[in-house]
């Protein structure tokens, strides 16, 4: 799926956070967003998946304009999204969590569980543990295959490696490589950690104080600009 974000402005109430964005995820293509905090990364997620109202400009997924559509319609048309913060039941078994997202989509699709699975083999022993006793790690894995189970034609990520072990990183890492490899997604991943984003990562855009400041081709990208633009 491509997606296109053209010349979009965000408020908070009325103050302007997000101004003139200008942002494309070709098809089968990964692209990563960066940039410190506060600069409008998520602010900007938010108003692809319809959760914050785009002032001005456009958001189109396959050349269709999202903004009549509701967050559950956009994730229906095929964007899995995958906030901050390792959100999961922590209530639920790791089992129960991605049958939740299964059955809210009729359930039909009875190999989308173990597909998500085997992008994540670890989770396959911790199927009975609660949610909530897993670590950060092990949390953030299961969002993301939680995102996986309705097959996205896009996938959105906001920094999956916020709070994570390096061992689980790489094995994040691992992961999106051979999704978007296997899969073909569309992946659209918001990160600070520079290394993990060039590796994964075929184009790159850095936000700075709500614009994009510096957008290019990872392969010839220059690790000056990002000491520049990203150091706290």
């Amino acid at each position: 799926m491509r997606l296109e974000i053209d010349d979009v402005h965000v408020a908070y109430g009325r103050t302007e956070v997000v101004f003139g964005v200008s942002l494309e995820v070709p098809d089968g293509s990964l692209v990563c967003l960066m940039g410190r905090n506060g600069v409008g990364k998520t602010t900007l997620l938010n108003a692809v998946m319809g959760l914050l109202p785009v002032l001005s400009g456009a958001v189109r997924l396959d050349g269709r304009d999202l903004a009549a559509m509701a967050p559950y319609q956009r994730a229906r048309a095929g964007i899995g999204y995958v906030p901050q913060g390792h959100q999961v039941f922590p209530h639920l078994t790791v089992h129960e969590n991605l049958r939740v997202v299964q059955e809210r989509g009729g359930g039909r699709d009875a190999t989308a569980i173990d597909d998500a699975l085997d992008i994540f083999p670890a989770l396959r022993g911790l199927l009975d543990r609660p949610a909530g006793l897993l670590s950060g790690g092990q949390a953030q894995q299961l969002a993301i295959a939680r995102a996986l189970v309705p097959r996205p034609g896009l996938l959105v990520l906001d920094e999956p490696t916020e709070g994570i072990q390096p061992s689980i990183i790489l094995e994040i890492e691992d992961a999106i490589a051979e999704l978007h490899r296997g899969s073909g997604t569309s992946i659209l991943l918001v990160e600070q950690y520079v290394e993990f984003a060039l590796r994964l990562a075929e184009r790159y855009a850095v936000m700075e104080g709500g614009l994009i400041a510096h957008a290019g081709d990872t392969a010839s990208a220059d690790v000056s600009v990002f000491a520049e633009l990203l150091t706290v």
